[in-house]
């Protein structure tokens, strides 16, 4: 497999008519990393990769990859491949033949393109399956198959638009366990979009979060969890309290953040099991919603319930002022 390629993204800008879906944004993803974008719907996610991959056309701006302009090149021509959020198979071609398509369109013969579908089967767990149709095929199944479909290529960077949005929640988990471990394998660059948090924590070695057609922050996933620049991106990463402290918004985490006798009133509002922790849910006198995460053995010794009246405390030091 082709080793990945920086790619660099130059004030790059999309209108659709008079409404600005991306608006100049800069990133610069290192070859072979892990690129998680994210954010909410209308965020300009998806049109930003779309852009990558040729199948929508640059409104300004440049997409820049090992060191070339590709802005204006077809999709063939790019060194991108995307695998689709569908995944887009062909329902009449067997496994193996969908596999091969795209070397197929290149004249590639018969031989030649099998032999480079079933050594990416086998790499996607799919090889005894090779002679079935996509019909016969679970989602994760079809899925890997959409993988070894957009690798047969060879690309530089592969383009992942919401992959696992369509499976159950433990495959899911799954799933994204091996699309990092194949990453790995290849040691190509993923660029993967996203609206779950998790998801995006779990894959990405580098978190872009977007809103409103803007990049709110970018860096490496631990950096933009723990260290959120701004309101969105405290409230939008989740774990986070945003408070006003000294006349200024800061983040606060949720584990942070504990009962004690002398502290900021508030009163409890509602409390969550969650397994190995409580989401217990306070308002403070001046109306601002803090939550608080306490251990289950922490809970059962001290036993809340709603209404009740508490005293939040925390280390001031674990206290991140945001950017206004």
């Amino acid at each position: 497999m082709t080793n990945g390629c920086d790619l660099e993204l130059i004030n790059l800008t999309k209108k659709y008519g008079d409404a600005l879906a991306v608006d100049r944004i800069n990133a610069h993803f290192k070859a072979g990393q892990y690129v998680c974008l994210l954010g909410p719907s209308g965020c300009g996610k998806s049109s930003t990769l779309r852009m990558i991959a040729g199948h929508e056309d640059v409104t300004d701006g440049s997409i820049v990859l090992d060191g070339f302009d590709v802005s204006y090149l077809p999709p063939a021509k790019r060194g991108t491949a995307m695998m689709f959020q569908n995944y887009a198979l062909f329902p009449h071609l067997s496994v193996r033949d969908n596999a091969a398509f795209s070397l197929r369109m290149k004249g590639q013969d018969k031989a030649t393109r099998y032999a480079v579908a079933d050594e990416l089967l086998e790499m996607v767990d799919m090889s005894a399956l090779a002679d079935r149709l996509p019909s016969q095929l679970s989602g994760g199944q079809q899925q890997r198959v959409a993988l070894a479909r957009a690798l047969v290529t060879k690309p530089k960077v592969l383009l992942l638009d919401e992959p696992l949005s369509a499976l159950d929640p433990f495959l899911r988990v799954r799933m994204r366990t091996e699309l990092k471990k194949l990453q790995r394998e290849l040691g190509i660059t993923f660029i993967h979009v996203t609206h779950g948090q998790d998801e995006a924590l779990a894959l990405g070695d580098e978190l872009v979060v977007m809103n409103n057609a803007v990049i709110e922050q970018s860096g490496p996933a631990r950096d933009v969890w723990s260290t959120p620049k701004t309101e969105f991106v405290a409230r939008f990463m989740g774990g986070h309290n945003v408070i006003t402290f000294e006349g200024e918004k800061a983040a606060l985490r949720a584990d942070d953040v504990r009962f004690g006798a002398e502290g900021l009133p508030a009163t409890i509002t509602s409390i969550e099991y969650q397994g190995a922790h409580f989401a217990l849910n306070t308002r403070t006198q001046a109306g601002e919603d803090i939550l608080a995460l306490m251990p289950d053995e922490v809970f059962f010794d001290t036993p809340k319930k709603p209404g009740d009246a508490v005293s939040l405390t925390w280390d001031e030091g674990r206290l991140h002022r945001l950017q206004t």
